[in-house]
């Protein structure tokens, strides 16, 4: 099938799904990559390279484990080349700048989260104790009429 330095065509996901359910792809090669692992597909005297979603680039697995399970689970092949040729695994970065960001969002909503919980706990256990009181349906309706009363007045002696 050739050398692998240049990578073919590529076709998307959705397509080579439905070329595998046609039972009319013959072959199929993973290709070692700069930082990954692609899936060539041929069918007739046509070879292609599975796309990366909504993307021109060939999609690439990060482990060969994965890359073969697509073509043995999604293609449908039990049977398969591997051509690590060109695999270089150190070649992209991986890291993600937003990382540490997301990772402190995540922390904070956890915290919030906590103090949450705890700020319903201590309300459930001072209505146990009557340290809280409950206040009745009729008699917060008169709470929130009084207010709803007092904010339409501030409004009204607004300036226009």
């Amino acid at each position: 099938m050739g050398s692998t330095a240049i990578l073919p065509d590529i076709v998307d996901g959705k397509t080579a799904e439905r070329l595998a359910e046609g039972q009319v792809i013959q072959a199929a090669t993973i290709l070692g990559r700069p930082g990954g692992w692609a899936v060539r597909i041929r069918y007739g005297s046509t070879e292609r390279v599975i796309a990366a979603q909504r993307t021109q680039h060939p999609r690439l697995w990060r482990n060969l484990n994965t890359a073969a399970a697509y073509v043995r689970d999604t293609l449908g092949m039990a049977r398969f080349d591997v051509d690590a040729t060109a695999h270089d695994p150190g070649a992209v970065n991986r890291s993600r700048p937003d990382t540490a960001e997301r990772q402190r969002r995540a922390h904070e909503a956890a915290e919030h989260d906590r103090w949450f919980r705890a700020e319903v706990q201590k309300t459930l256990d001072g209505i146990a104790d009557g340290s809280v009181r409950l206040i009745e349906e009729e008699e917060w309706r008169r709470i929130a009429e009084a207010k709803r009363a007092e904010l339409l007045r501030s409004i009204a002696k607004r300036p226009s």
